[in-house]
């Protein structure tokens, strides 16, 4: 098994048109974490280089790590937390009103995870079936009474259930899309499995927030793709499909719901389509030099952020983490901060309480440790949920403690 392919064409629409936009160097995968026996055994890093696509405009990695390695033993968990429960409840809901669902319809979410959103569908009367690859979140999944398939979704996949199930009315596909190299087998996959009237729905960080707020930390090998709307309608294209509609939500700082529609299907195209596409060519989201002049903001960032945690380290402070997310472990190894400034970070989620971040070997804890050691400062990886943590530790803030924010721009927190 090969662990990393270099891609020379856009995965999108396979033009060998890709030219360098910037690079974050060399890391390792985001959510391997590591046990204490494995910190002396040798870490495998990769390249995290980004190129745009000169034809359709995908912003990409140019270097491909193979799902095996990347999702073998996965320890991302979508239902550890409360905001991410809310959002997949309020998603469930606002589908099954828009397209009038009923105990009659059938849903397949790709990368289901552990049924965060299928759990909420199934509990309006819907009828689900999740497609996680991760065995040992596919287990949590259907403990949690959602029927999953522990594959990676082909066409041979969508052909079975089709024949054990019958057609879908609709499938989703929440922040995975943008993860999966062989986008082609994953659309024929989809064409399989959609009546000729179903919706396929995708949600992912959109690429516009990405730029206005310098959210680099999004990168990381397992998103391989940087979604705006202008490529998804070209690529769909390809397969006599079209996107119909596409709205903004909240989720990971800023990220679009894109909905498509097989050609034939029922569903006029919307306004937002074109005002969307507007203004990504307003921002010129496909110029190379939107993205040299994004690289620059990520050095500020970064000199800044190590500013101000160096000072606070020679004032004597302690200085922990709140949040092991992949986007936190981007920014410690790009921004090279490890051991010396972070004594540990504090995360939610029990898969990783225990281990150790990957590159930086900086210790994941309970949230117990916040307040047995008390730090002066407590850095929010996890800036998406910043809101919903700081709420969640008022006493720390309350006690003395800190709150640092470090993107786009760091800043401490004095008063909630």
């Amino acid at each position: 098994m090969k662990r990393m392919i270099p891609h020379t064409t856009c995965r999108m629409c396979h033009k060998p048109q890709l030219v360098f936009a910037f690079s974050l160097g060399m890391t390792p995968l985001a959510n391997a974490f590591l046990t204490r026996e494995q910190l002396d055994e040798p870490e495998y890093f990769y390249p995290l280089d980004l190129y745009l696509c000169q034809h359709c405009g995908l912003l990409q990695l140019g270097h491909v790590v193979s799902p095996e390695v990347l999702f073998g033993n996965y320890v991302y968990v979508s239902s550890t937390s409360a905001v991410f429960r809310k959002h997949f409840a309020n998603y469930a809901a606002d589908s099954v009103k828009r397209f009038s669902l009923t105990g009659k319809d059938f849903i397949v979410d790709i990368g289901s995870n552990d049924g965060v959103l299928l759990k909420p569908f199934k509990e309006l009367g819907i009828k689900v079936l999740g497609i996680e690859p991760a065995e040992k979140i596919a287990d949590v999944a259907r403990t949690n009474g959602v029927p999953t398939e522990s594959e990676f979704i082909t066409t041979q996949l969508a052909t079975k259930i089709v024949d054990t199930h019958g057609k879908v009315s609709v499938v989703t596909a929440n922040n995975v899309f943008a993860h999966i190299d062989n986008l082609d087998e994953v659309v024929q996959s989809v064409k399989i499995l959609l009546r000729d009237d179903g919706v396929f729905i995708i949600e992912a960080p959109y690429l516009v927030d990405f730029l206005e707020k310098t959210y680099f930390d999004l990168v990381y090998h397992e998103h391989i793709s940087y979604l705006a709307l202008m490529p998804l309608v070209v690529f769909f294209k390809r397969f006599d499909m079209e996107v119909f509609d596409v709205i903004k939500t909240d989720a990971h700082g800023g990220s679009i719901r894109v909905f498509v529609k097989k050609s034939n299907g029922p569903y006029p195209i919307t306004n937002n389509v074109k005002t969307f596409i507007s203004q990504e060519k307003s921002m010129r989201l496909a110029k190379g030099q939107t993205w040299k002049n994004f690289e620059k903001k990520i050095l500020k960032n970064k000199a800044d952020v190590v500013k101000l945690l160096v000072t606070l380290k020679l004032k004597g402070k302690h200085i922990a983490a709140y949040g092991a997310p992949a986007k936190g472990n981007t920014l410690l190894t790009y921004f090279g901060i490890g051991k010396t400034l972070i004594d540990f970070v504090v995360d939610d989620s029990s898969w990783k309480q225990g281990l150790f971040t990957p590159g930086t070997h900086i210790p994941v804890v309970s949230s117990e440790t916040l307040y047995q050691k008390k730090p002066d400062y407590l850095l929010i990886l996890a800036w998406n949920f910043a809101p919903s943590i700081m709420h969640m530790h008022k006493k720390y803030h309350t006690e003395g403690g800190r709150f640092i924010i470090p993107v786009p721009r760091p800043h401490v927190v004095e008063n909630l």
